[in-house]
């Protein structure tokens, strides 16, 4: 059972490559799709592309509109959706990616560790699974696609 599953979260850890060199590992057939995650060119694409702009706001607004396109497309294409949300910085984008996969019927998995619980619960509520390491979220890929435990 092939499956397409799309990383969204924060971008400042290895969690991503940590997950596909998982599945990469045990033979799964998984293909990857993401935001961009390099910062400068995710915050610095509208402008880029569509011309500078005095406001920040609108400097902002304009990369915003043009990673939503990347983003609706990997979200509506995924059968699976991970979603992670790291320690350092607010990540209001993973939420709103959490949401829109909720809405869009995908089956969501939140990675978190537990300082987050209380804040995400409602997060944590529409997802079907809550971990807390990339090799938990290989692992359910992993069950998912084959059947299999982690020991088998």
């Amino acid at each position: 059972m092939a499956l397409n599953v799309y990383l969204s979260g924060e971008i400042h850890t290895n969690w991503r490559e940590e997950i596909i060199a998982g599945c990469d590992a045990l033979g799964l057939d998984v293909a990857f799709a993401s935001a961009v995650t390099d910062h400068a060119a995710s915050d610095d694409c509208g402008v880029a592309i569509l011309g500078s702009e005095e406001s920040k706001f609108w400097h902002d607004h304009k990369g915003a509109k043009l990673n939503a396109i990347r983003t609706r497309k990997g979200l509506q294409e995924a059968d699976v959706v991970v979603v992670r949300f790291g320690e350092q910085y607010k990540q209001w984008n993973a939420a709103f990616d959490a949401g829109m996969a909720a809405a869009l019927g995908k089956s969501l998995i939140v990675m978190h560790g537990d300082d987050h619980q209380h804040a995400l619960k409602e997060v944590d509520a529409a997802a079907l699974a809550v971990t807390q390491t990339p090799q938990q979220v290989v692992e359910i890929l992993r069950y998912v696609e084959t059947g299999k435990l982690p020991d088998q």
